[in-house]
């Protein structure tokens, strides 16, 4: 981890200086991410599982897939399946996924790429390894983030978006100690590739270790870091976090972090994906593939997939319906 990255950091954009007058943000909670499984049987930690939906929003949900080293015959995916009401972001950090879905979008997502699956009024789609890597193994890892949108954009028509890995916008801090990929948004005076509904953003950064990074951060937007691998400390008083926690930010223009002087041999750094956006302040109706305002919506989101309405599967389609 990661597939991304350059031989010098030094020889890229750096980021923007936290003013002195910013207003770093405190830490309001660190949380556990339990381990679960996913689709046919991945494992997955449930990022946001510790965290109150209100201290989220306008993000509804995150699994880190793997990280898992295959044996030939075991890389498992998703079956088919309806979105309706959000956004779905899955960024490969090591690996290989295979995306398809009903109104034609679909490739590898590899190594850094980013798939941007906006489900607005209905699609199916299906997420799996491909044939050569059920034979044989490897290396899988990513994340999977939902972004919630606004009643007024819950029917917008789904679109696909498809990020590869050079597309990825690349900075480093003040000192070069922090490689920061810009995936979507604005961070510290870059902007990401990602085309969102919703203002977010969302980056991965990997702190070398006893390297500090300070980003400015917008005030409206929540601020959450989580932890993909490594040790560190978080925010103005320095609190301890490492891999699979969750840290929430409290309001301010600023966050930081530091990477622990001695890190695991596996990594060797501190990976964190940082992420904030615009709370959205609607109600939340969800459950299971669907996120809308109200239980009338779900019911009708159910019954619309039933009949048909969001997609059918293609005839050339991957996987099984």
């Amino acid at each position: 981890m990661p597939a991304v990255t350059v031989p010098d950091n030094l020889a890229l954009p750096r980021t923007e200086p936290v003013e002195a007058r910013a207003q770093i943000r405190r830490v309001k909670s660190i949380t556990d991410a339990p381990s679960g499984l996913e689709g046919e049987g991945f494992p997955v930690r449930r990022a946001f599982a510790g965290a109150a939906l209100a201290e989220l929003d306008p993000f509804i949900h995150m699994d880190q897939m793997g990280e898992v080293e295959y044996a030939p015959g075991e890389p498992k995916g998703t079956p088919w399946h309806p979105h309706r009401g959000f956004e779905t972001v899955t960024y490969m950090i090591d690996g290989i996924f295979q995306h398809q879905d009903s109104i034609g979008g679909g490739g590898i997502i590899a190594n850094g790429a980013t798939q941007w699956m906006t489900a607005g009024s209905g699609i199916l789609h299906i997420e799996r390894p491909p044939e050569k890597l059920i034979a044989s193994g490897g290396l899988f890892h990513g994340v999977q983030l939902w972004v919630n949108l606004p009643a007024a954009q819950k029917w917008v028509d789904p679109r696909y978006q498809d990020i590869e890995a050079q597309d990825t916008v690349l900075l480093t801090s003040a000192d070069g100690g922090a490689l920061v990929r810009v995936i979507a948004g604005d961070v510290a005076g870059q902007r990401g590739p990602g085309s969102t509904h919703t203002p977010i953003s969302l980056a991965h950064a990997t702190v070398q270790p006893g390297a500090e990074l300070a980003l400015p951060w917008p005030s409206e937007f929540n601020a959450l870091v989580y932890v993909l691998a490594g040790d560190g400390t978080v925010g103005p008083d320095a609190r301890p976090f490492h891999s699979g926690q969750l840290v929430v930010h409290g309001p301010g223009d600023a966050i930081v972090m530091r990477a622990n002087e001695v890190q695991e041999s596996r990594h060797g750094a501190l990976e964190v994906l940082i992420l904030g956006g615009q709370p959205i302040r609607e109600p939340v109706a969800a459950h299971g593939p669907f996120v809308m305002n109200t239980r009338d919506e779900l019911v009708q989101a159910f019954e619309d997939y039933q009949a048909g309405r969001l997609g059918r599967v293609p005839a050339d389609h991957i996987g099984n319906a």
